[in-house]
């Protein structure tokens, strides 16, 4: 058995190139572009939406570089842990990795309801009341739909990250084959003149409102591109190629989001978006002259879309709570790896506990969750391009297999830039600002519960402990000196 550093069982290499794009690329492209499109263009206007997410994408991709070569230096499991420990020391790396293991949980949470959302749309799921819960009725079917995927998606998960790539790859090649028939249909049945208005705005004020309103949600919805990081350990390729292949799922999940806004544009105009309940399978089905079959099709893109997403983003929480063990920070119960399939069953265990449960409680009791999820996972952006910065000037001679602009200065000129957009995006999120406004009371009840958790395990950290590369190994010392005590 192959021991690393702290004597935990080392994950199984297993994922190859393909495998890890669809990774990145399957928990962006998820199912909220199939209801939200219509909001997206009705704010923005059709060129509107579709600029928010071609800048968006940018700026993403921008903060992606930033990753592809922490990765391509760090190709360990947990990403965010290791580019903080070592930049910035212990605690803030807990920060960090606490933030966005709450965001990839609150969207596991989340698919466990949108899985039977959107099976509702061809399915009647609404058998067996069981109870209401802030004005939604939640029905035994319904929920069971959820959990029940939630126990089948751990499974895969508990199985090894091969076959939970071989399952992501083959649903993310159906997404995109799904998106090639949209792209017919927008050449063949579009009609270019539903365009109109090309940009709107939700503040008669403000020339730009519309399209910030549709920017708040970029963030959320790019989402994923870091779960390449957290599975860097199980890649069995080049560092260097795990790197490129951050930036190059952003990219795609970009094209995508473009392409879906524009498709919808041309195939619904203002009145036909209101009454459209998944607009985006509304339009399939406008394109190809009212087809019932179409509507169906998309949703089943949707549908994939829910499990690419799922499924990525629990493997990489997984990947992270099992660094965050590994290294001292979390209970060691969570570090532990599967004898045989060398995943980290416990972690997958407790998320899909988590996502089993999530369907009980109704659509709007998770609403509140995600919208806790997104402010965090901000902020722990913001920390890793802060940790970029602070290691290009600290550790200039670091082994860097891939050295994002070079060893001069224009690296960390891209360094401050992707900081400049991190900021940017916390404070979207500060009550008062455009997404902070739009979030309620119960996520912030949420997200402080989170982080008072947090706190437990922050004070459990020792300080003192200089950043550096071996800062883990030395935070695990002395927690081992401390129990022995």
């Amino acid at each position: 058995m192959n021991e690393n550093l702290h004597g935990h069982s080392e994950l199984k290499k297993t994922m190859g190139p393909g495998t890890v794009l669809a990774l990145g690329v399957g928990a962006m492209v998820g199912f909220g572009w199939v209801v939200l499109v219509g909001e997206w263009i009705t704010s923005a206007g059709s060129m509107g939406a579709a600029l928010a997410f071609a800048v968006g994408g940018i700026m993403m991709a921008l903060m992606a570089l930033v990753y592809s070569e922490l990765v391509a230096a760090m190709p360990q499991a947990g990403g965010e842990h290791n580019y903080v420990i070592r930049a910035l020391g212990p605690r803030w790396s807990l920060i960090a990795s606490w933030a966005i293991a709450g965001g990839y949980a609150t969207v596991v949470a989340f698919e466990a309801v949108a899985l039977p959302r959107a099976l509702g749309y061809v399915i009647n799921l609404e058998h067996i009341k069981l109870y209401n819960i802030a004005g939604f009725d939640v029905y035994l079917v319904w929920a069971l739909v959820g959990a029940i995927a939630a126990i089948v998606i751990t499974i895969i998960n508990i199985l090894g990250a091969k076959i939970a790539g071989f399952v992501q790859t083959f649903v993310v090649i159906f997404i995109f084959a799904i998106g090639a028939i949209l792209l017919v249909g927008t050449f063949v049945g579009g009609e270019p003149a539903k365009m109109e208005p090309l940009f709107t705005t939700t503040d008669p004020g403000s020339a730009t409102a519309g399209f910030f309103a549709v920017m708040v949600i970029v963030p959320f919805m790019f989402v994923g591109f870091d779960v390449i990081p957290q599975t860097a350990e199980e890649a069995n390729m080049n560092p260097r190629k795990i790197g490129k292949i951050s930036v190059i799922s952003v990219l795609i999940a970009a094209a995508w989001y473009v392409m879906i806004v524009l498709a919808v544009s041309v195939a619904l105009d203002d009145s036909e978006l209101a009454e459209a309940n998944l607009p985006a399978a509304d339009a399939l089905g406008a394109l190809f002259n009212g087809n019932t079959l179409m509507p169906t099709i998309m949703v089943a893109a949707g549908i994939a879309g829910i499990i690419t997403s799922w499924n990525s983003l629990q493997m990489g929480a997984s990947r992270l709570l099992y660094s965050l063990a590994r290294g001292g920070m979390l209970p060691a119960w969570l570090g532990k790896v599967h004898p045989k399939y060398k995943t980290p069953v416990n972690a997958l265990l407790l998320l899909g506990a988590f996502a089993t449960l999530a369907p009980f409680f109704g659509r709007p009791a998770l609403i509140w969750v995600v919208d806790a999820g997104s402010p965090m996972i901000v902020i722990a952006y913001l920390l890793v391009m802060i940790s970029f910065v602070v290691l290009r000037k600290r550790e200039p001679e670091m082994p860097r297999p891939l050295r994002v602009g070079g060893s001069g200065n224009f690296g960390l000129i891209i360094g401050y830039a992707a900081i400049a957009v991190a900021v940017f995006l916390v404070a979207l999120y500060i009550p008062g600002m455009p997404a902070g406004s739009q979030i309620g009371w119960q996520s912030w009840l949420v997200f402080g519960l989170w982080w008072a958790a947090g706190l437990f395990f922050m004070f459990r950290v020792p300080g003192g402990i200089k950043p550096g590369v071996d800062a883990e190994e030395k935070v695990l010392a002395v927690l081992q000196q401390r129990q022995r005590k």
